[in-house]
């Protein structure tokens, strides 16, 4: 008998084949370094959104005057006719570049772009240790002397916490302010159920003045910040880097991103004084609201606001809720005919700075301000 020759099996075929060893030699060391390149440019750019450079401004403009508590800064056409408007910036741990934020973002743009003529901003100055025992008074002199240099007379906008320092101005010198305009702005502190009346009305007071000690006189910026970010924890350190890590690809998202950044992680220094004069005055005994704060040497009171208002809120808003803005229609004497008021979608920092705000509201504000002249 002639012994049956052995033959090899026919190989399988490519598709039986385990994936693996069909890729080349090279793929695992190719996918570790796109990993490893990716992770870099995610470092990269967690770096910039947690310590970029300062904010810039949007638009031209220039320093018309430079005293101890704010540059202010012009724009538009200093020399028009009609009475200018005084945007009075938040002065509550951040810069006022948030009324000129970006390029289709800038509360300034839409009021050039919409009758106003010749505008202006409070871009108040980070506090140094000089600045430390500088009082409301330093600050309610100063924006005074803002006014009297443009003339005597402006249509003042109050931006959150300059809400309540303009409505102070307005108080104290009723004839000096054409129209009034307050947005975000804390007027009555004892309004609504936010959860910044609750930190003020239930912190003790000894814990800000320990602040300010540490701060050697001063309010740090770093402090606010935290306590600012710890209302939202998940959404500071954790959310925003787990979308920045999903969107490394998309450069306008990094820019947006940038841009916010650079105004959010900038926290200014406050004086002590001013800071806790505020939180014991204004929020924790709600003084100006109930005709009890004195500034300038006189008890304001909120029935000397006799001038056309207008109240902006957001429905979304846990800094200043609705009813803290909207309170300020029974306390000021402006007629109920004179008053203006409008509930918008969303929250705090877009009622100054968010696209939809800025398109669908404040140009019809801009041209109510111009009416008003």
């Amino acid at each position: 008998m002639t012994a049956r020759k052995k033959t090899n099996p026919t190989p399988k075929a490519d598709a039986d084949r385990p994936v693996a060893l069909s890729l080349p030699w090279f793929w695992p060391v190719d996918a570790a370094l796109r990993l490893t390149e990716r992770n870099l440019d995610f470092l990269s750019e967690a770096v910039k959104i947690t310590r970029p450079p300062p904010p810039g401004w949007a638009t031209p403009n220039t320093v018309r005057l430079d005293l101890p508590t704010m540059r202010l800064r012009e724009f538009g056409k200093a020399g028009a006719d009609s009475i200018p408007v005084l945007v009075d910036a938040p002065y509550a741990g951040h810069g006022a570049t948030i009324a000129d934020y970006d390029k289709g973002q800038s509360l300034v743009e839409t009021l050039l772009a919409n009758g106003i003529a010749h505008a202006l901003v409070t871009d108040w100055k980070p506090a140094t240790r000089e600045m430390r025992y500088f009082s409301i008074d330093t600050y309610l002199a100063e924006l005074n002397a803002a006014i009297d240099d443009l003339g005597g007379k402006v249509h003042l906008v109050g931006l959150c916490q300059g809400g309540w320092l303009s409505a102070m101005l307005a108080s104290r010198f009723p004839h000096k302010v054409r129209s009034l305009v307050l947005a975000g702005s804390p007027i009555d502190a004892d309004a609504g159920d936010g959860p910044i009346k609750h930190m003020a009305k239930t912190m003790p007071l000894k814990s800000y003045r320990d602040m300010v000690r540490l701060g050697r006189g001063l309010m740090p910026g770093r402090f606010m910040l935290a306590g600012w970010k710890n209302m939202h924890p998940e959404e500071h350190y954790v959310d925003k880097f787990v979308r920045l890590y999903q969107n490394l690809a998309d450069q306008n998202y990094l820019d947006r991103t940038e841009t916010f950044a650079a105004w959010y992680e900038n926290p200014l220094d406050l004086p002590g004084v001013y800071y806790l004069q505020a939180i014991e005055q204004i929020f924790k005994e709600n003084r100006f609201a109930k005709g009890e704060f004195v500034g300038l040497g006189r008890r304001l009171s909120l029935k000397d606001v006799t001038c056309p208002l207008y109240l902006l809120a957001g429905a979304a808003d846990d800094i200043t809720t609705s009813e803290q803005v909207f309170a300020a229609e029974d306390l000021v004497g402006t007629p109920k005919k004179l008053i203006e008021r409008k509930l918008v979608p969303g929250g705090h920092i877009g009622l100054f700075m968010g696209r939809k705000t800025l398109t669908e509201t404040w140009p019809g504000i801009a041209r109510w301000l111009a009416a008003q002249s």
